[in-house]
């Protein structure tokens, strides 16, 4: 049974044989229609939170703006789920492959077009930034403590921007690409300096997040899960540091070591 106010299913509940019937909060899928200056434009498959952010750090992403001035105005009909952005900008103008495109809430074949717009946005990073291991363990452990969401539900990804020392803000959302285009969104939007900020993350580091990251512009990624070895091939070129398996008190530096500082020991 749903409950639609508290977005709660009943479920029946198994340990060993042993059963119980439980209320469970379920993670919101929400379809996301963007009208970019009058025509469809994609559809995103997203959680209903800081959608103004997603929506800007979307834009950035694919090369369509670079500053938050370049939007003349978004406008958000959350009951229809459509999104209308104007810019001053024609269409013409945007190379993109096809005029209606589906970006799923996973990476992958549903982010079909990404690849085409990583030309002129991705960038190599220059940052000087260091952190500790201790540090690294803290500032995830700081993410978990405040990923509310994901505690109750399971179902969400969650990425921060953070100093070495404390995590500044944290964005969620079922898609982690989505998450980190929150992010984004508030960077262009309140103009954050990036030099001495990182990403802590809860996802996979697939090609596409690291991408993200190269366009966000930090240089030092911290993720509790695995890597993928096209985003390392991706790191070293861009010369990030990835940092992934950060769990407990345990972690794997797989690229650009010398942010670390116990690594330049070696």
């Amino acid at each position: 049974m749903y409950d639609a106010k508290r977005n709660d299913w009943e479920v029946i509940r198994f340990k060993g044989n042993s059963l119980s019937i439980e209320n469970e909060e379920i993670a919101t899928e929400f379809p996301l229609t963007i009208i970019l200056n009058g025509e469809e434009f994609a559809t995103m498959v997203c959680s209903p939170s800081n959608l103004h952010e997603l929506l800007v750090g979307f834009l950035a992403s694919e090369g369509i703006i670079r500053f938050y001035d370049e939007i003349n105005r978004i406008t958000i009909d959350e009951e229809r789920g459509f999104a209308y952005i104007e810019i001053p900008k024609s269409l013409e103008t945007i190379e993109y492959d096809h005029s209606k495109r589906f970006i799923g809430s996973c990476c992958g074949k549903s982010r079909q077009f990404y690849f085409k717009s990583d030309v002129k946005t991705a960038k190599t990073i220059v940052s000087r930034l260091s952190i500790s291991v201790d540090q690294c363990y803290a500032l995830m452990e700081q993410l978990q403590d405040r990923s509310k969401q994901f505690l109750r539900t399971g179902g969400v990804h969650n990425a921060a921007l953070c100093t070495p020392d404390e995590v500044l803000m944290l964005r969620t959302d079922i898609g982690r690409h989505n998450a980190l285009d929150k992010l984004y969104g508030r960077i262009i939007e309140d103009r954050i300096p990036l030099s001495d900020k990182l990403i802590v993350f809860s996802g996979r580091i697939s090609s596409e997040v690291l991408l993200k990251i190269s366009k966000i512009g930090v240089g030092i990624l911290i993720s509790k899960s695995a890597p993928t070895d096209l985003a390392l091939r991706l790191a070293e070129d861009l010369q990030i540091t990835a940092v992934g398996f950060a769990r407990g008190n345990k972690l794997n530096v797989y690229t650009h070591p010398s942010r670390i500082v116990e690594a330049n020991r070696k």
